[in-house]
């Protein structure tokens, strides 16, 4: 009889590999969601808010498209999941990003980050309401500080056009679909694939901005290239990157934590919008925004 020899089994990969991998990927996505608010403030002074969404969509959808090919992961959705992912397309990725482009024609990139960045609150109390998570004693607490620190972001306005306070109404419909949006994500990714759930609402919200393709098309002549490749990078990096990474980290780390990490979104804002744009946000403003994320950091709290 013939002995097989054993059977070599590859050692295990170290967990200090999977930790770095993680780390690396939540600060290629932080620092590229940063970017994208300074990249809309700059790129927005050639193209409207309608044809920059509607450009930036179709560019990630290439994009997100090319690595669903390669992935080769498909998962037939169900008649409820196609609803959420519509409802996840039409609210973050066309509603969103169609006000936050508008609000940035009206206010800095850095008080835009700061009054977005209150969606994680948004989404924590929609989930007690609609998904019956309830309402925890730090959420009520954390809710109610951050709307004070919303409400001195927008008195620092009161002084200032009116233009501005449309700007951080603006912000606040932007934070609100983005919490609409996360939500209705969170449950289709229950059974469906991340990239997949990304690609079709990134395609499904390019579909809902169609009616800005004749802007986009006058835009695109009239622009100077510099703008145009700026739009091209909201579309590769901030859109189809970091939601990439997004998901690998997710796979890798704990929710919750890994969501405190887009607190310290707005302050990279602060600083790529001084050194690039040379703008910053009033002192008000700063204020505000900072009491806006101390409140989001105690709702998080058990």
């Amino acid at each position: 009889m013939t002995q097989q020899a054993p059977t070599r089994v590859a050692p295990p990969v170290p967990a200090s590999r999977y930790r770095w991998g993680a780390l690396a990927a939540v600060v290629v996505t932080v620092c590229a969601w940063a970017s994208a608010f300074v990249a809309i403030r700059a790129v927005g002074q050639s193209y409207g808010a309608g044809s920059l969404a509607l450009g930036r969509l179709l560019v990630g959808c290439l994009a997100l498209g090319a690595g669903l090919l390669v992935s080769r992961r498909w998962v037939t959705p169900t008649a409820r999941e196609w609803g959420l992912i519509a409802l996840c397309g039409v609210a973050w990725f066309g509603v969103y990003n169609v006000a936050l482009n508008a609000a940035e024609q009206q206010v800095d990139a850095g008080t835009a980050a700061m009054v977005v960045n209150v969606g994680p609150i948004l989404i924590a109390l929609f989930a007690g309401w609609l998904l019956g998570e309830g309402f925890p004693r730090w959420l009520v607490v954390g809710a109610l500080i951050a709307f004070g620190g919303a409400v001195l972001v927008g008195a620092s306005t009161a002084q200032l056009d009116r233009s501005d306070l449309l700007g951080v109404v603006l912000c606040l419909v932007a934070a609100v679909t983005y919490a609409v949006g996360v939500l209705s994500q969170k449950s289709a990714l229950r059974r469906l694939p991340a990239l997949q759930v990304t690609w079709l609402a990134c395609t499904i919200g390019a579909v809902a901005c169609l009616p800005f393709t004749p802007a986009l098309f006058a835009d695109v002549a009239a622009a100077p290239a510099g703008a145009t490749a700026g739009l091209v990078y909201l579309g590769l990096v901030p859109t189809a990157l970091a939601f990439s990474t997004w998901g690998y980290a997710l796979a890798r780390m704990d929710a919750g934590r890994l969501g405190v990490t887009t607190y310290v979104v707005p302050p990279i804002t602060i600083v790529m919008s001084a050194v690039l744009l040379g703008e910053l946000p009033a002192a008000l403003a700063l204020v505000g925004g900072a009491i806006c994320l101390i409140g989001v950091a105690l709702s998080r709290r058990r």
